[in-house]
């Protein structure tokens, strides 16, 4: 087991390396968090030896665990602060939301699938996480009662990004999400609340995601 461990860390300083500062992102919160994390421990029995590979990897439901570089990438745009409070949009395995949790004071984040939802808190549970909670719900509605929300990340693809997230930004605050006409393909945007009506928005690239479900998603 040791030796396995051992392992792990290995795969996961190269990973580093090779996939997150090779591509330029050298956010030291970001690359801390990924440091601390172990991977292995939110992907599916039978793909932890790919749990550091250059890809998303399957999860129950259809449901994907995005590849490293993406979920790094949407942390750097985020550009989060200890004192934060974060919400997220699709928890998945809960990998994305652990690394938040190194990083911010709070995380909240909302999960439609309820299979999914208790495959995250178990792993999360496990490994001692207790700033991060999880919600069963619709995550195109957010998560009204504990906002307004520093930052908002939505690991899923919708047509545009619901007004209700919106709405529960702080003025200041940050929502990156992939948004597009395509149900498998969209760009990443970073959008800012810069006032209580305005808000600006950035295209971070062209990306592939699993589409966001819900009433102000597909």
């Amino acid at each position: 087991m040791f030796e396995k461990k051992e392992e792990f860390s290995r795969l996961r300083e190269r990973m580093l390396a090779q996939q997150i500062e090779a591509r330029g992102i050298h956010d030291a919160a970001v690359l801390r968090a990924m440091r601390a994390v172990p991977r292995e421990a939110f992907v599916m029995e039978g793909y932890q030896n790919y749990a550091y590979d250059d890809t998303p990897l399957p999860l129950p439901e259809q449901q994907t665990i995005s590849q490293p570089y993406i979920i790094a990438l949407m942390m750097r745009a985020l550009r989060l602060e200890r004192s934060d409070r974060v919400l997220e949009i699709g928890t998945g395995s809960g990998y994305a939301a652990a690394l938040l949790g190194q990083i911010v004071e709070e995380v909240h984040t909302v999960e439609r699938l309820k299979q999914l939802v208790i495959y995250a808190r178990q792993r999360l549970s496990m490994l001692g996480y207790d700033n991060i909670v999880v919600h069963h719900g619709d995550g195109t509605l957010g998560c009204p009662e504990n906002a307004p929300y520093n930052a908002i990340v939505v690991a899923a693809g919708g047509p545009d990004v619901p007004q209700t997230l919106k709405q529960q930004l702080v003025v200041g605050g940050r929502l990156v999400m992939p948004t597009g006409e395509s149900e498998r393909r969209q760009f990443l945007i970073c959008l800012t609340r810069e006032s209580e009506t305005e808000y600006r928005q950035v295209n971070l690239g062209a990306v592939a995601f699993v589409p966001l479900i819900g009433a102000e998603g597909w």
